[in-house]
C-alpha cells in the first residue's frame, strides 16, 4: 500500500472536506392533516400512511 511521503497541510485539508455538508431531510405534506412529514414514514402529528391510522395501534400495543 502506499503511505504519504508528506504531511497534508490544513488547507488542502479543509479543502477537501468543504464538500462534506450535511443537507436538510425532504419532507411532504400529510394528505390527511397536512403536516410536513418524511416521505415512506408515517406522519408524527396523526399517525397516517397511505390511508391507514398507524397511532391507534401503537397505543393499543401499549396499554397492555
Amino acid at each position: 500500500m502506499a503511505l504519504p511521503k508528506y504531511k497534508t497541510s490544513r488547507a488542502n485539508t479543509h479543502s477537501r472536506r468543504a464538500n462534506w455538508k450535511a443537507s436538510a431531510a425532504q419532507t411532504v405534506t400529510c394528505p390527511n392533516c397536512g403536516a410536513p412529514a418524511l416521505p415512506h414514514m408515517a406522519c408524527p402529528s396523526c399517525g397516517s400512511f397511505r390511508g391507514r391510522i398507524y397511532r391507534e395501534a401503537i397505543h393499543s400495543t401499549h396499554a397492555k
